[in-house]
């Protein structure tokens, strides 16, 4: 206990950490003139310090050339999703026209279930995780309405059978199997964003096509926190944003993954001008001719402005690679676990899985104990004394702290100032 508790081993872990350098690249909040610790990169990730650049770049163009900023220059806008498309398909292991940024990530999510939602009477089924994000189940059940199914005969949700509320594998094949004949669609997380944990997404559409369903993933908190091979999962559809780990700014653009053997499919789909071909787009026809792949899912035409940042973004992701920064997110969650075990077991409960493949960066925690008399959260006033000690985390009703080291920024330094403000607060009471 003592040795990894010690400032020391802290510092001598973070001088091995090839991608140290990265923390630099990005500007981090101040606490009393200090650098926080700031584990919240799975809410809102830190602004590289590169996206300023890149935006300032949109607004000289567009300040110096207006509409022609479209054709001429460096960056042109006609093209500019294009410029993000390659190191996005790096990113979650797709081919380049399987992925898209566009949109907000619900709204991709209903773009993708018109198309690939399609009920019968035989099988309405959409299934998913019990205590999802709240926007994914309001996605799934306004679905349902609209094809005019009720969701509580039609919406399944699989309810978690592991200790602290986790989901075994032999949980989500039961429900396929048992709701098979009647399952249309499947919509799982990569990701589940209260307790951390990591699902095996190809096992998941394996299943999930074996019953006759189409498969798809909300990948919100997977996306730049796991090595993702979307391509190779078979999933027929995926739907991410980009303001968590990929570190794009709040509201960022979105991103979609649409499998290519869809890439000229003929199922329904909403319609936009900037998905038509853009061969023939500017002949203002009536028809809707869809580009292929992922392109053809687009409305609108992009906002540069929103993109921009992700290009900074992206640009660390390809220098920085998958592996190393999942290696490095195995160390600084390891190392967080570890801290815990050795002196923080008689005040914090660990939620998230153990084992390295079923979690992320994440860690979410539980205060044991529970509520006070005064049924004031005994998680809450930890969260809020972090918080006052420049230490940042997340919470999510009705006890979760959720404290996630992201290998871009965070160090070991960082997790072990989180476990000895732990102990102060635990001291002090």
């Amino acid at each position: 206990m003592t040795e990894i508790y010690s400032d020391a081993y802290a510092q001598a872990r973070d001088a091995l950490d090839p991608l140290r350098h990265f923390r630099d690249e990005f500007h981090l909040p101040l606490h009393d003139g200090e650098p926080q610790a700031y584990f919240v990169g799975n809410s809102l990730g830190l602004q590289p310090k590169g996206a300023r650049a890149h935006v300032e770049e949109v607004l000289d163009k567009w300040a110096t050339q207006a509409v022609e900023g479209h054709f001429t220059g460096q960056a042109q806008w006609m093209p500019y999703h294009e410029l993000v498309r390659d190191p996005l398909a790096r990113v979650v292991g797709a081919q380049p026209s399987e992925v898209v940024a566009m949109n907000s990530l619900t709204a991709n999510l209903h773009l993708m279930l018109v198309s690939f939602y399609r009920p019968t009477r035989e099988r309405p089924v959409l299934l998913m995780e019990a205590g999802a994000f709240p926007s994914d189940r309001y996605a799934l059940e306004s679905q349902l309405r609209v094809h005019g199914f009720d969701p509580a005969d039609a919406l399944v949700e699989v309810e978690p059978d592991e200790a602290d509320g986790t989901l075994s594998m032999a949980a989500i094949e039961r429900a396929i199997k048992e709701h098979g004949p009647r399952l249309a669609c499947i919509v799982w997380p990569g990701v589940q964003y209260r307790t951390g944990q990591a699902f095996d997404l190809k096992e998941i559409a394996r299943l999930g096509h074996a019953a006759g369903a189409m498969v798809g993933f909300d990948l919100a908190h997977a996306v730049g926190n796991l090595p993702l091979q979307l391509h190779d999962s078979g999933a027929d559809f995926a739907v991410w944003c980009h303001y968590k780990y990929m570190n794009s700014g709040p509201g960022a653009v979105a991103g979609c993954f649409v499998h290519e053997r869809h890439a000229r499919t003929d199922r329904p789909r909403f319609a936009g001008w900037w998905g038509n071909d853009q061969r023939v787009r500017f002949r203002m026809g009536p028809e809707f001719n869809p580009t292929p792949g992922a392109d053809g899912w687009q409305l609108s035409n992009p906002p540069i402005l929103g993109l921009a940042p992700l290009r900074a973004s992206l640009d660390q992701y390809d220098r920085a690679t998958m592996p190393a920064l999942r290696a490095k997110s195995e160390s600084l969650t390891g190392y967080l676990e570890a801290l815990i075990d050795a002196d923080l077991r008689d005040v914090l409960q660990v939620v998230t899985p153990r084992e390295a493949p079923r979690r992320g960066c994440q860690l979410s925690i539980c205060v044991i104990g529970g509520r006070n008399m005064s049924d004031r959260s005994l998680g809450r006033d930890l969260f809020d004394f972090l918080a006052s000690r420049g230490v940042l985390g997340d919470w999510r009703e009705p006890d979760v702290i959720r404290i996630s080291p992201v290998p871009l920024y965070n160090t070991h330094a960082d997790v072990l100032r989180f476990a000895n403000t732990v102990r102060e607060w635990r001291d002090d009471r």
